[in-house]
């Protein structure tokens, strides 16, 4: 017996050798995709009627800091520097191991109810951030944020706390956690410690989570301090490779993307947040015409202010759109690509796509509702129409985590109320 049969639904397979099913069924046993066509003669524990459903590979958020939902709108229209240095620095001081986990779970609930399966984060207490998502039932690339600041004993306590991180949390939950190394930029990284980080992600056979060219202010400082941009600067040093997840870039020169295209480089694009802050629009559309990995990021809740990737998604093609003069620019099924397949290559290739033999990360998105129909194009909707709260069922490793809109993951009213406290203590800490 199977352990869920999901049947009559639209099956958005992103799979190009198999393309879609106007409807379909889909078998998950032992956390697997065992089946995959117009009907079984397979019976289940759970049966799932999706009729007026698509079903579709689980959402990839490659670009975020969840513990940051306690900041959501704390300190918004603010030039990025006063915004960093006279709100969200000395807020950050204040962080207790236990508001991280708050703030986490917030996020692993805001992302299982908008159809998030996989996320890569970056900050701090990152024990409290994987706890979180063990428990909520997600899969997440976690790394615990470095910034040096050319102090080698600041560096060297946290490439240790890197390194401790790493190695505990490896194939933690089931495989569902895997952790990277994070050195935050180049700009707040000397070289010397970047070079140590990418020793030590060798060394333990982990990827590496940084920023790179987030702002103009960036590459002219790194321009000031070495006579190159950071590209070339971690191109020189050997920083770069196939296990590297780039965030932001939005400075880059041509060279800039043949550098990243050469080394297979992933790139995390943070089109709401970059538009938020004023950072400038990534380059996105040259990179994908290169064969530059592009993926999907919202960055951290101060600066976007959700985690819906349906709303990056929609954001991001028509910025890209506009930006170019070009409305044939990333099409809906090149952002779902971004959105699912690419971002499932930086944490988990085994989902992405719903296949035979890949891992069950999936979708339920309710295509009954006004804002939905007529739908001739169910690609173009999944980008153009739906946002995150049409979606009404979330899988993950086999397990549903939220089925017909109600979470079963976790306690949806506890996580609420206790991020809520954390926050406003949290605040109160910063002006006490």
């Amino acid at each position: 017996m199977a352990d869920i049969i999901i049947k009559n639904a639209y099956v958005l397979t992103m799979d190009p050798e198999a393309g879609d099913l106007k409807q379909g069924t889909v078998v998950v046993e032992d956390g697997k995709i065992t089946e995959i066509g117009e009907s079984t003669g397979e019976s289940a524990d759970t049966v799932i009627d999706a009729k007026g459903s698509v079903l579709m590979p689980g959402l990839v958020n490659t670009h975020t800091h969840a513990g940051m939902t306690l900041f959501r709108g704390y300190a918004d229209d603010l030039q990025l520097a006063e915004w960093l240095q006279e709100h969200i620095w000395p807020a950050e001081a204040q962080l207790q191991a236990s508001d991280v986990y708050a703030g986490t779970l917030l996020a692993c609930l805001e992302m299982i109810r908008s159809g998030t399966t996989s996320f890569a984060d970056m900050y701090f207490f990152m024990d409290e951030t994987a706890k979180a998502v063990e428990e909520a039932g997600l899969r997440a690339a976690l790394s615990h944020g470095m910034i040096e600041l050319w102090n080698e004993e600041k560096g060297a306590a946290d490439l240790k706390e890197g390194k401790r991180f790493v190695r505990e949390w490896k194939g933690a939950a089931s495989g569902r956690i895997t952790p990277m190394y994070g050195p935050h930029a180049p700009n707040t990284c000397s070289q010397e410690f970047l070079t140590k980080v990418r020793e030590e992600a060798d060394k333990d056979g982990v990827g590496i989570h940084i920023h790179v060219l987030e702002t103009e202010a960036e590459l002219n400082e790194m321009k000031g301090r070495y006579g190159k941009c950071s590209v070339n600067m971690l191109e020189d040093i050997g920083f770069f490779g196939p296990d590297v997840l780039a965030a932001h870039c939005v400075w880059l020169s041509d060279g800039d993307i043949e550098i990243l295209r050469k080394r297979g480089v992933n790139v995390s694009h943070n089109a709401v947040s970059n538009m938020k802050l004023a950072s400038g629009i990534a380059p996105i559309h040259k990179m994908l015409d290169k064969g530059v990995n592009v993926t999907l990021g919202t960055d951290g809740c101060a600066s976007n202010n959700n985690l819906d990737i349906f709303g990056e998604m929609k954001t991001a093609a028509l910025l890209h759109k506009v930006n170019t003069f070009d409305p044939t620019v990333l099409p809906a099924r090149k952002v779902l690509e971004m959105a699912t397949v690419n971002g499932a290559k930086v944490i988990d290739p085994e989902t992405g796509m719903l296949k035979v033999g890949k891992k069950a990360d999936m979708i339920l998105v309710d295509m009954k509702k006004p804002h939905l129909t007529p739908c001739f194009d169910v690609p173009s909707h999944l980008v153009y129409s739906v946002n995150g709260c049409d979606v009404r069922t979330t899988i993950a490793d086999g397990k549903v985590l939220m089925d017909n809109y109600k979470v079963l993951a976790l306690d949806e009213e506890k996580v609420i109320e206790e991020a809520r406290k954390a926050a406003e203590a949290l605040v109160d800490r910063v002006n006490a």
